[in-house]
């Protein structure tokens, strides 16, 4: 995890504009350069402390929501116009912004990620559809980071013909689909000459994209809607189709029972559980839940029932129920016996030696499984932290599968003491085998980006590790923890030299990785997760590690996790519920939309982070680790108590 980088900055000032640069392109278009520093600011400083700047200095966000930098840029005629923002960030942590053209928002939160260091720089650019003369263009930073420095906006200013071609109306419009409360809609596509940019709906709200669901609606009432096509210079097409849609009735006028769950089976079980699985019913409005026969309600299509006898017979039926209440006939029965006791139970126990199968780490016994753990944070830092009641939380209290152990090389780490960090890592082995649990063996380089800048020290640190513990199963190597600022090839260049030191010595042990772009594949770099997928690491019993903070990193990182993870193996070996700062509000909606594709992926994870920091990322209230009472949720965060559920339910490890 990147530390945020701390400013003290002075008190907003405003600054009077002065004349822009031109730089000619085209015989009927002009980039024109507008510098930061010459804008009108608020909340922000003009430094020139970084080189690599433009003009006489850059802007210096302050730490805080709603700092701004105001534009005013002129344009000959009234269309479509590129606009070019300069801008560097020396930390890790994505610093949104809102783009306002004339007072009026055209882009909410626009990602400004990490280039690496304050003075490499990098531009964003966005289609902007400018009036015939003086426009205010204003950027507005939406976290409490502040923004990136800002260096200069460019203009490319629109030439000749100004664009009045409205784009075509929106064809089809229909409904996908009704709730009691809600109408889904979708339409297709328009055209235009330059470019779409979004759609207007009748209610009045605007989209992005061909579809949307309207909520808030009453039940049992009819809802007229059409579209319109917006373009970048404003141009707004006819209007579609209208169609009428009626809501569903309320719960009041549903006695409609869902259709039967089919195929309840046993998806495994151990002395004291047993795993059940089943296929999801239907329903003319809705499945709310599902009952088992045991009495306990379920949300989704899995569940596993604990607390039972070992070597024992035990009979289940599964229905399905709605919002109204109605229930549907019971499902198939199944019997299931669970496992003779005696044995290990703990993770390490039951699953052995870890191996990659096909996409999926694997147990001893070939079958995919999720470990599910947590990372303590900076070891030099929260070292003290490490008690005995600190690992009893952690593996009777959560349940935790591994611990992951967060050894910094900068940073008043490693590379200040590698005697003393190598010892304490060793440590800390010891302690997770005598407990049943694996161990992540965290590289934790962050600062500098380019993990090739500590390949000796990484060379020296691996090779001790994997000599004293080459006889266990329960280790696992992490040889890069983000790289950032640097390319894939890089990266692979490391891994490939590194990962023979630990072969040559542990034949056997699972190795992971991270990825460029803060072990995002690239995204957070804006490249393509194709440059890993398609140029992969040569190991075997490999995985690469991918990272989240679900507050900032919302469905485009979802949705990329679930791309790799369909092709290559991956290991989430750090995320959290906040901003990438480990700090800021918690969105757990977004943390549960992760939780739900790791688990149906069987995607291991680890939460950041098993200690008492100040910010809201580590599970602990402040002052925790001074005491010894660390189980139960009396002395947790919030995060803390939503992490520990979803990390304390009874794991699903097949062994047949």
């Amino acid at each position: 995890m990147a530390r945020p980088l701390l400013l003290a900055l002075p008190a907003a000032l405003a600054v009077s504009i002065v004349p822009a640069v031109v730089v000619p392109t085209a015989a009927n278009a002009a980039v024109v350069e507008y510098q930061a520093e010459n804008a009108t600011i608020s909340g922000g400083v003009v430094e020139s402390n970084h080189a690599g700047h433009t003009g006489t200095g850059f802007v210096n966000y302050d730490n805080a929501v709603g700092s701004s930098v105001e534009f005013v840029v002129n344009s000959p005629t009234a269309a479509a116009a590129k606009i070019t923002f300069r801008y560097a960030n020396g930390t890790s942590t994505n610093r949104p912004m809102d783009i306002y053209l004339n007072d009026v928002r055209k882009q909410s939160a626009w990602s400004f990620n990490g280039t690496g260091a304050w003075t490499t720089w990098a531009t964003k650019t966005i289609t902007l559809g400018l009036q015939a003369g003086s426009n205010t263009i204003r950027t507005v930073s939406t976290t409490v980071n502040g923004g990136p420095n800002l260096d200069r906006v460019d203009v490319d200013a629109p030439g000749g013909t100004p664009d009045t071609q409205a784009p075509s109306v929106p064809g089809n419009l229909r409904s996908t689909g009704s709730t009691s409360s809600s109408v889904s809609l979708a339409w297709n596509a328009s055209t235009d000459n330059v470019g779409v940019t979004g759609y207007l709906l009748s209610n009045g709200q605007t989209v992005s994209g061909t579809t949307h669901t309207v909520t808030g609606l009453s039940p049992d009432t009819e809802y007229t809607f059409s579209v319109q096509a917006r373009d970048a210079a404003d141009n707004v097409s006819g209007v579609s189709e209208i169609i009428t849609v009626r809501t569903q009735p309320g719960s009041g006028g549903d006695t409609e029972a869902p259709s039967v769950p089919g195929n309840l089976r046993s998806t495994g079980s151990t002395s004291s559980s047993v795993s059940l699985a089943w296929n999801a019913s239907t329903d003319n409005v809705g499945v709310t839940g599902y009952l088992l026969s045991n009495g306990q309600t379920v949300s989704g299509t899995t569940h596993t029932v604990t607390g039972l006898t070992a070597n024992t017979d035990y009979t289940f039926t599964v229905r399905a129920r709605d919002a109204a209440g109605n229930q549907s006939g019971a499902s198939n029965s199944v019997t299931v016996r669970t496992q003779a006791g005696g044995g290990g139970t703990r993770p390490h126990d039951v699953n052995g030696l870890l191996r990659v199968c096909g996409v999926q780490l694997c147990n001893q016994y070939g079958k995919p499984i999720q470990l599910r753990g947590a990372s303590t944070h900076g070891i030099q830092w929260y070292h003290q932290c490490s008690k005995p009641q600190w690992w009893d939380a952690l593996t009777t209290d959560w349940n935790a599968d591994f611990i992951r152990v967060a050894m910094y090389i900068q940073e008043d780490g490693y590379e200040t003491d590698p005697r003393k960090f190598t010892d304490l890592m060793h440590g800390y082995i010891e302690e997770a085998t005598r407990r049943g649990i694996y161990v992540l063996v965290d590289w934790h380089q962050l600062s500098p980006g380019d993990p090739n800048y500590n390949l000796a020290r990484a060379k020296t640190f691996f090779t001790e590790i994997a000599q004293r513990h080459k006889d266990k199963t329960n280790i696992i190597y992490d040889i890069a923890n983000e790289p950032n600022g640097t390319s894939w090839a890089r990266v692979k260049s490391y891994a490939e030299q590194m990962i023979p030191v630990i072969r040559n010595i542990d034949p056997d042990s699972l190795i992971v990785s991270g990825t460029n772009g803060w072990s995002t594949f690239g995204h957070s770099d804006g490249d393509s997760p194709s440059e890993v997928l398609n140029n992969r690491v040569n190991a075997t019993n490999f995985m690469y590690s991918f990272h989240f903070y679900a507050q900032a990193h919302r469905d485009a990182y979802l949705q990329v996790l679930d791309q790799v993870s369909s092709q290559v193996p991956v290991f989430v070996t750090e995320f959290g519920t906040q901003a990438a700062s480990g700090g800021g509000s918690n969105d757990f909606t977004m943390s549960q939309k992760y939780i739900d594709l790791m688990e149906r992926k069987k995607i291991s994870w680890a939460n950041w982070n098993f200690s008492d920091d100040g910010l809201t990322g580590a599970v602990f209230k402040t002052g925790t680790c001074s005491g010894t009472t660390f189980a139960g949720t009396n002395v947790l965060k919030p995060a803390g108590v939503w992490v520990r559920e979803r990390m304390r339910t009874p794991d699903n490890f097949p062994t047949s």
